[in-house]
């Protein structure tokens, strides 16, 4: 089945036949020793059952971070000297064993590892991996697959690519991701079922967050396009894998309304069985990101002024996604969402509170629809915007925001 894809699947006037061994990580086979599969993970698993009571954690700004003195918004491919140590580039420490099993034990039964690859490149004709890198991304998959975590890599802020979704690199772009997803796959075609792979993150004009012209929108489709494809086509337990395509910037908005999004055709003929739409939510941005509002929802009108997007909203939009994708078979995963921290003007304790609440309302009102969430966690703390840490990464993962944890943990329960 590869060789008949290889011999259709064209992007402008370059062939992947053309990709001249490329596949895999630099010639390393994709045999090599995989975890210990558990029983619960030996068949396939459907989407939608592969989401369910899903409470996932980010491993944010550790394997998407680039190379130690690279600009992070560099469009460049290749291997910049010392890119094995780009996990530690933004400030973070190296990820240990200790903090998956810590995310574990907190009670997270699923993580999301976002992976940038384009300064990992030895070959950008091929686009062929750092066994290195390889090695290390397979390593933390490993931890969690160890920990009966359930796992998403993806391609993450390689900026080749979600930097230029226009007509000019369309072609270019699709070929390259191609090539890339094509080695991803085949490296872990053997992984079981817990595994899922998401085809791109945030794709987005450069500095231009708002809404997309019509070109940017065809271009994101096709690359779920190609994604899904290229996926299917490395056979082993990726024919039937779970893989997760994405909105225009992962904003829901540019993919509920107006047909901006087109579900990609599984070329396995599996429908939309083991397909996933993903989208990212941290609505209302001023308060879950900006922290320029600092309560949220009706119950806590009387301490402040609220955000404008209240229960109703999110429970509103959250059966929009419903009657719009989820009623298709598709599932739904809401990769990144979060509450920064508020601490203002002496009322920490019930704007904790207020915290809590808004993560147990999120992840419950997901949960009753069978949507999968990964919280974003960047190691970052203290009062203002972005500031996402759960779990302190420098000193042995303690919980610093535990009403964040706390929140999360009375949604999962149904509490």
């Amino acid at each position: 089945m590869k060789n008949k894809f290889l011999s259709v699947l064209r992007f402008g006037s370059v062939a992947l036949l053309a990709m001249t061994g490329g596949i895999g990580c630099e010639a390393q086979s994709a045999t090599a020793e995989q975890p210990t599969q558990q029983s619960n993970a030996d068949a396939p698993i459907p989407a939608a059952v592969w989401n369910k009571d899903v409470v996932g954690w980010n491993l944010g700004n550790q394997l998407e971070c680039s190379a130690p003195g690279q600009d992070g918004e560099s469009m460049a491919i290749g291997m910049p000297d010392g890119s094995i140590n780009a996990e530690t580039a933004w400030g973070n420490p190296v990820v240990t064993k200790k903090m998956i099993r810590a995310v574990k034990d907190a009670g997270f039964n699923a993580v999301r590892i976002p992976v940038r690859w384009q300064c990992h490149i030895t070959n950008a004709q091929a686009m062929s991996i750092d066994k290195a890198w390889m090695a290390r991304v397979k390593e933390v998959v490993d931890w969690c697959l160890a920990s009966d975590l359930k796992v998403i890599i993806n391609v993450h802020h390689d900026k080749w690519l979600e930097g230029r979704p226009t007509y000019q690199f369309k072609d270019e772009n699709n070929q390259k991701l191609a090539l890339l997803w094509m080695n991803i796959a085949s490296e872990f075609a053997a992984y079981d079922y817990r595994l899922a792979f998401a085809g791109t993150n945030e794709v987005h004009v450069r500095d231009n967050w708002g809404k997309p012209q019509a070109e940017n929108l065809a271009v994101q489709n096709s690359y779920n396009q190609t994604f899904i494809d290229v996926v299917r086509a490395t056979g082993g337990n990726n024919a039937l894998r779970h893989l997760i395509v994405q909105t225009y910037v992962c904003n829901p908005d540019f993919g509920l309304y107006n047909g901006d999004f087109i579900v990609p055709t599984d070329a396995e003929g599996n429908g939309n069985a083991y397909m996933s739409v993903e989208f990212h939510y941290y609505t209302p941005w001023d308060y879950c990101g900006e922290c320029t509002r600092y309560f949220w929802g009706e119950k806590y009108r009387q301490y402040g002024e609220i955000s404008k997007d209240t229960e109703t909203t999110m429970t509103t939009f959250f059966d929009r996604v419903v009657s719009t994708w989820a009623s298709l078979g598709l599932g739904i995963v809401i990769g990144e969402w979060g509450v920064t921290n508020h601490t203002k003007g002496g009322q920490a304790d019930i704007q904790h509170e207020n915290a809590a609440y808004y993560c147990q309302f999120l992840v419950g009102e997901a949960r009753k629809r069978g949507f999968s969430t990964f919280v974003w966690d960047n190691n970052r703390f203290g009062d203002g915007q972005e500031n996402f840490g759960i779990f302190d990464r420098d000193h042995g993962m303690k919980v610093k925001n535990e009403w964040v944890l706390r929140g999360i943990m009375s949604g999962k329960q149904g509490n």
